[in-house]
């Protein structure tokens, strides 16, 4: 297949090109860099730097690459900032997802996978989150999410395109090729890594108080490259759904810590802050639909795995993509 992936420099997208082109498909990437970088882009695909607010460069891309499917990957994805600057994400995740919606049906371009977020649930009321829990966003990053998502519901009956849309959590880990590095990092297990490397003093740990085992949120960690297979294979579904992506499991801030310590030998040192507000002490998903319903499987379940392939990428690029 032909495929474009919007924002394929980023971290997940730039996964989910490389194993497209490892299937052998053939890949376009579309980006506009300011959260992505261009030595993310695998050499194997061809690159087109746009920005989705302007309509008239995705509409090029398209008709120019003249795809058969389209990733979606370009979102603003900071829950923080989403707080303190709705309009950024309103603008991008919706206004500008409307951009390439309408130069996807001016192409006539039959299918679209969407890349959007367990988010769009907020706080759950049992564990773990499946498709069927309501969706009640408590930020404007989920809520912005959660609007593209209702967006898709109606291209699909009006326009006939046809969608899959999925909603993760922790995305961690690395290929051989690519990993994490964003210029605001936020994730835990690139911050612990960064410790680990000596380029932060601490990694700190919000909240000690919780109702887990150890007093530490518990989340969903899932492998780069588990997520990047469950996007391809969403390319062979050929009806519009959503699905949630997990482990089933979860690990807990201390557990990562302590795991990073004992693959990396390194010692991690923490320091203990307040809760954070809004932070749930758990957050896992469950993936059992889209195992039953498309055979996604995931491949690298384990905390050891996830830690063990980003810190091999981040001992090969300490410094990230170095732009």
């Amino acid at each position: 297949m032909k495929i474009l992936v919007v924002g394929g420099a980023g971290y997940i997208g730039s996964v989910c090109a490389e194993l497209l082109l490892n299937e052998g498909h053939d890949v376009a990437i579309f980006d506009n860099l300011t959260e992505g970088h261009r030595a993310a882009v695998d050499p194997r695909a061809t690159f087109s730097e746009g920005d989705l607010s302007d309509r008239q460069s995705i509409g090029a891309a398209i008709s120019t690459v003249r795809p058969d499917a389209v990733m979606h990957f370009a979102a603003n994805a900071l829950v923080g900032e989403s707080m303190e600057n709705p309009s950024k994400y309103f603008r991008n995740n919706v206004g500008n997802g409307l951009n390439l919606l309408d130069a996807i049906v001016e192409s006539r371009v039959a299918r679209l996978v969407f890349s959007s977020t367990c988010a769009i649930f907020g706080p759950p009321d049992r564990l773990p989150i499946d498709e069927t829990l309501p969706a009640q966003p408590i930020n404007p990053y989920g809520e912005s999410k959660l609007a593209f998502e209702k967006i898709l519901r109606w291209y699909d009956q009006i326009h006939g395109l046809k969608f899959i849309a999925l909603r993760y959590f922790n995305a961690a880990g690395a290929s051989e090729k690519f990993g994490e590095d964003h210029r605001v990092e936020t994730h835990l297990i690139p911050n612990v890594l960064q410790v680990a490397l000596g380029q932060k003093p601490e990694v700190a740990i919000f909240g000690t108080d919780y109702e887990t085992p150890d007093g530490t949120c518990i989340r969903d960690y899932i492998h780069i490259l588990d997520l990047a297979r469950a996007h391809i294979l969403a390319l062979g579904s050929k009806k519009s759904d959503f699905y949630n992506l997990g482990t089933g499991g979860g690990s807990s801030v201390r557990e990562v810590i302590d795991t990073a310590g004992k693959i990396t030998g390194r010692k991690i040192n923490v320091v203990e802050k307040p809760r954070r507000p809004g932070d749930p002490p758990r957050l896992i998903a469950s993936s059992e639909k889209i195992q039953r319903e498309l055979g996604w499987k995931p491949q690298f379940q384990s905390l050891d795995a996830i830690i063990e392939s980003a810190w091999k990428w981040h001992q090969k690029f300490p410094t990230g993509y170095g732009d």
